[in-house]
């Protein structure tokens, strides 16, 4: 599955087009490696992202029946970044 589509099923970005700009930006690591927007994510990955001040951090887990795609992630570290 692609980066961009696993963000945007994950719920944490609402729009395909968003999460690719996540992507082009840098703000997207994938098993702590810049993340291109087409990159392939497969079950057991850690995606981290950030959303402002707040990181958030998850592991992905894609269930292919078929057609149909289902995208399971476990939420690792969510926190807020301070400027010390």
């Amino acid at each position: 599955m692609r980066l961009d589509l696993a963000l945007k099923h994950s719920g944490l970005i609402k729009r395909r087009v968003v999460c690719k700009a996540y992507c082009e930006r840098g703000l997207v690591l994938v098993n702590d490696k810049v993340g291109k927007p087409s990159s392939e994510v497969k079950s057991g990955d850690v995606i981290q992202v950030s959303l402002g001040n707040r990181i958030v951090k998850f592991t992905v887990d894609i269930k292919v029946e078929g057609r149909k795609i289902t995208l399971n992630y476990d939420l690792v570290e969510d926190y807020k970044k301070t400027d010390a």
